[in-house]
């Protein structure tokens, strides 16, 4: 956002106020809401270091302080929306009722606003736009195809279904990730003790005998040194350096775009996210379609809801593509996304008037090929896992034990 310096005039005196805004049509509807007076000038100008300091402390403290909604909360009052609509109870009602019986102190916030904004006549998904951290891009664009349709109860459900599935997947991530990740931190506290603790006997014993110590002893006592020293600072260290990249990934969509990047690069993950977001992008596309919207505003609403910026981008082309009169299927097969299988199911699609249908099956073949990852997740992280392990194992063994089988050779030879 841009920073702006206002004038206004208001009784008799001229004030100078400072805004952040997108361009001055945005400046002078804020100023409107917010101030009594006249608007003289509105000046763009660079933001001054003060209030560059004062944004920053806000947006960081911010972002830690924000908490995503419980997604079971999330799904239970999705689909407890979803019954009150289609009993015909009035949606401002509705969510003020959820956020009355909730225990979940973000879901209260976020739907006590929402039952706010409802009664002074904004849409529940322009609402809903102001709490995208906490709802999620899918929550939204199926309520805005509920609202299109005017089939807003079976969204819901249909939603509810599917962070029901992403939650699923989600638990069945965390049970492959659990014994690895176990395995992991024992050996870390394993590998700890021992250079805290057993490595500096063995330094002590290693310097009175000034012996000629070999390479891998050399690195366990340089470790130990390091670890010893520095220990707490390195922990601070990482801890400042994570959290001022998440501020930095959140708040800055060139680095945001930079991260996702190496994400896709990244050996196991870049198949997670790959998967996962074509499973949802032709999920969330099929159902648009099938419900009558028509393929530009149903392509607008489901790449709004992708969170993987490059991904995002390629993506966004096919909408270009389908604008400029390009039949669907080859604006897919331009971004390379899609397997040639793919392309040619949608371009049957296409030509039958079973579009919906197809993208469906689409759909429910990367949904098929995201749980096989996910199924076989514990596997193909197990021989990075035996690589490390082995390679601490081998560090420590060789380490402390080369050292004495050259002073017993030593001790051997002289006799």
């Amino acid at each position: 956002m841009k920073y702006f310096v206002v004038t206004i005039l208001s009784k008799g005196k001229k004030e100078h106020i400072g805004m952040y805004a997108n361009d001055r049509k945005q400046v002078n509807e804020l100023v409107k809401l917010k101030r009594s007076g006249i608007v003289l000038k509105i000046t763009e100008e660079q933001e001054p270091l003060e209030a560059q300091l004062k944004r920053f402390k806000t947006n960081f403290f911010s972002n830690i302080k924000k908490r995503k909604i419980k997604p079971d909360a999330l799904i239970a009052s999705i689909r407890q929306l979803a019954v009150m609509t289609n009993a015909g109870i009035s949606i401002y009602d509705s969510l003020s009722e959820i956020a009355k019986s909730t225990t979940d102190e973000s879901l209260k916030l976020v739907f006590s606003k929402l039952a706010e904004d409802i009664n002074s006549g904004h849409s529940l998904s322009k609402s809903m736009e102001n709490f995208n951290f906490e709802l999620g891009h899918l929550t939204i664009a199926m309520v805005q195809l509920g609202e299109k349709t005017g089939n807003l109860d079976e969204s819901l459900y249909s939603l509810a279904d599917m962070l029901e599935e992403i939650r699923a997947n989600y638990i069945k991530f965390k049970k492959a990730m659990a014994y690895p990740r176990n395995v992991m931190i024992a050996m870390a506290v394993a590998f700890t003790i021992l250079i805290s603790y057993v490595v500096p006997n063995f330094k002590e014993m290693f310097e009175k005998l000034n012996a000629e110590l070999p390479l891998p002893t050399l690195i366990l006592l340089k470790l130990e040194h390091i670890f010893n020293t520095y220990g707490l600072y390195i922990l601070a260290l990482l801890f400042i350096s994570f959290a001022v990249l998440k501020y930095l990934i959140d708040n800055y969509k060139n680095i945001r775009y930079g991260w996702h990047e190496i994400l896709l690069k990244t050996y196991l993950i870049k198949n997670i996210i790959m998967y996962s977001t074509l499973s949802r992008f032709t999920l969330v596309f099929s159902e648009l379609v099938r419900a009558g919207i028509p393929i530009l505003e149903a392509l607008d609403t489901t790449i709004a809801m992708i969170d993987n910026l490059p991904l995002k981008a390629k993506l966004s082309s096919v909408r270009v593509a389908v604008e400029k009169g390009s039949a669907l299927h080859k604006g897919l097969k331009e971004t390379k996304l899609f397997e040639n299988m793919i392309i040619q199911m949608i371009s049957a699609g296409e030509d039958s008037g079973t579009l919906d249908n197809m993208v469906k099956k689409v759909a429910q073949y990367y949904k098929m090929k995201f749980d096989a990852i996910i199924d076989g997740l514990s596997e193909a992280i197990e021989p990075i896992m035996l690589l490390i392990l082995a390679s601490m194992v081998i560090l420590l063994a060789l380490g402390i034990f080369l050292p004495m089988w050259d002073m017993g050779n030593a001790v051997t030879g002289a006799r």
